[in-house]
C-alpha cells in the first residue's frame, strides 16, 4: 500500500484527540512529501543533523519533532525551529535549551523523558528524578522553555500486559506531575507515548501523542526491529 493509504488507515486507528507524529527519520524527501500531500504536518525525527537539512529543504508549515536522543552540542541547531523536543532527560540538557531559547528569543517546548522500560539502553529520568528537576532553583529561573508534558518509551517486548503496566505507571506520573507542579497550567497536557507497535496500548492507557514512523513508511533498509 502506499504511503498516503498508510498514513489515512493509522489516522483511522486513533482517537481525534491523539496528535500523530510521523516518525520521519532516515526517509527521504520524497517519502515525507507524500505524507505530507496527503495532509500530514507533525513529523519527528531523532537526530539534529538530519532534522536540521530537512527543516530547512521542506514546507515551512511542517512542525517538526525531535523524539530521539539529544546531545547537548546539538541543540543549538534545532532550537530556532522545533516544535516540541520530546527527549529532555537531565537537567543540564533542559538548561542549554533554555540557554539557545535566550539567545533566539524564543520559549522551546519540552517534554521530560521518563524511563519506563526494562531496557537501560533507553534514556530518560525516573519520577522522583523528574520532581527533583522541577522543584531546583535552576528551573524556576528558567524563562526559555516551556515543560509541556512527558514522554516515554515501553519495553520492546510481545507481552502486551507488560507494556500497558509501563504505560499505566508514566500516565501515574503524567497526573501527579500534573497536579503537584502544574495545576494552573492548562499547556501541561501532553503525554507521548506509543509507537508502530504498541500505540494502541498507548492510547488506552492515556497517551494523548504517538509517534508512528514504520506502520506508515514500511520497514527500513537493514531495520531489526518494527520501530
Amino acid at each position: 500500500m502506499s504511503i498516503a493509504t498508510n498514513l489515512q488507515n493509522t489516522l483511522n486507528s486513533i482517537p481525534d484527540h491523539v496528535q500523530l507524529v510521523v516518525v520521519s527519520k532516515t526517509r527521504t524527501h520524497e517519502e515525507i512529501m507524500e505524507a505530507y500531500r496527503a495532509g500530514q504536518r507533525h513529523f519527528g525525527e531523532s537526530k539534529a543533523q538530519e532534522l536540521t537539512p530537512k527543516a530547512e529543504d521542506l514546507p515551512e508549515d511542517i512542525q517538526w519533532h525531535m523524539v530521539g536522543h539529544l546531545q547537548s552540542n546539538k541543540v543549538k541547531y534545532i532550537v530556532p525551529f522545533v516544535s516540541l523536543i520530546h527527549s529532555v532527560d537531565k537537567l543540564k540538557l533542559l538548561k542549554v535549551i533554555n540557554k539557545e531559547g535566550k539567545k533566539n528569543n524564543r520559549v522551546v517546548p519540552v517534554l521530560l523523558q521518563l524511563h519506563i522500560a526494562e531496557e537501560s539502553t533507553k534514556f530518560g529520568m525516573d519520577y522522583e528524578e523528574a520532581c527533583s528537576l522541577l522543584e531546583s532553583e535552576e528551573y524556576r529561573d528558567m524563562k526559555f522553555v516551556d515543560v509541556r508534558g512527558l514522554m516515554g518509551m515501553a519495553t520492546f517486548t510481545d507481552d502486551k500486559e507488560q507494556v500497558r503496566r509501563e504505560f499505566k505507571e508514566l500516565k501515574h506520573s503524567f497526573d501527579s506531575i500534573r497536579e503537584k507542579y502544574f495545576p494552573a497550567s492548562p499547556s501541561f497536557k501532553i503525554l507521548s507515548m506509543g509507537m508502530s507497535d504498541d500505540y494502541q496500548e498507548g492510547i488506552r492507557e492515556g497517551s494523548n501523542m504517538v509517534r508512528i514512523g514504520t506502520a506508515i513508511f514500511g520497514p527500513r533498509q537493514n531495520m531489526t526491529t518494527p520501530k
